[in-house]
């Protein structure tokens, strides 16, 4: 098994402009306008604070023993998941696997969790995972690269058509500025730490109510409903990772506003000196 942990941070495009209003919508457009205006407050970026998303990205593999043949050796399972299986759906739109170009149709879209893809074969390869996420957070995507591990590193024991070989990564992907419909929209979903935001900012509820039997079952380290959950790698310091975020992202906000303090206290140092000058 191999076991790495990192950190990616992409940043945001701006959001993009409405479309202009056809004719027959006209009457319409003082509730066009407030809708706009509703848009452009969730839209609205917040300064000085950073969401992470932990993921685990890697395959399992498994040798097909008496069935194995020159070519169709093994069966695997290449993946990105929540860092203790949650639905990353809420931040991912889709995944993109591009597979070796001896497999038929190697550019593989999953368009919806769990981002996975399943194939046989004989060769290990590298495979790049590209992640889409969706518009209210970023619009630009974000690659990883992924080598496939078939064979057990001890090549010289023998193989088991029982027990797969597993390589996974740990990894937080980093969004600084979320837009606030974003935070709104994940405030309580479990694959999402959301930061402490500063004193006097509240976040509106969610948009939509989610039932308590379906929050307790997105609970963190909930894997029953994989079928490959019994082999995948518990990360112990995946948490000890997130409570270090949460302490560097409460750090940025008291920095920004010992920084407002301070530029405060400079205006009104300015305005004295002005004062004092007349």
């Amino acid at each position: 098994m191999i076991n790495s942990s990192s950190s990616k941070q992409i940043g945001q495009d701006q959001p993009a402009t409405s479309e202009p209003t056809p004719k027959s919508q006209r009457t319409k457009i003082k509730m066009v306008k407030s809708e706009d205006s509703d848009k452009r407050m969730l839209n609205k970026k917040l300064k000085d604070v950073e969401i992470s998303i932990p993921i685990v990205y890697g395959n399992v593999s498994f040798w097909l023993g008496k069935k194995a043949s020159e070519y169709q050796s093994h069966k695997w399972t290449v993946y990105v998941r929540g860092a203790t299986n949650e639905d990353i759906g809420v931040v991912i739109k889709r995944a993109v696997f591009q597979l070796h170009s001896s497999f038929k149709n190697p550019t593989r879209v999953v368009e919806s969790p769990p981002f996975e893809l399943s194939e046989a074969g004989w060769g290990e390869f590298e495979i790049a995972i590209t992640l889409y996420f969706h518009s209210d957070l970023c619009d630009k995507p974000l690659t990883l690269y992924h080598h496939l591990k078939l064979y057990p590193e001890d090549e010289s024991g023998p193989m088991s058509s029982k027990k797969p070989v597993v390589v996974e990564c740990f990894d937080e992907i980093a969004f600084p500025e979320p837009s606030e419909g974003f935070l709104v929209r994940v405030q309580n979903h479990p694959a999402v730490n959301v930061p402490r935001l500063h004193t006097g900012f509240t976040l509106p509820p969610p948009v939509f109510a989610v039932p308590l039997e379906d929050a307790n079952r997105k609970k963190r380290g909930d894997t029953k409903d994989h079928p490959l959950s019994q082999w995948f790698m518990n990360f112990s310091e995946a948490d000890e990772l997130l409570q270090l975020a949460a302490a560097r992202q409460q750090v940025q906000a008291h920095l920004a506003k010992l920084r407002r303090q301070i530029s405060m206290i400079d205006g009104q140092h300015q305005q004295l000196k002005t004062i004092s000058d007349s």
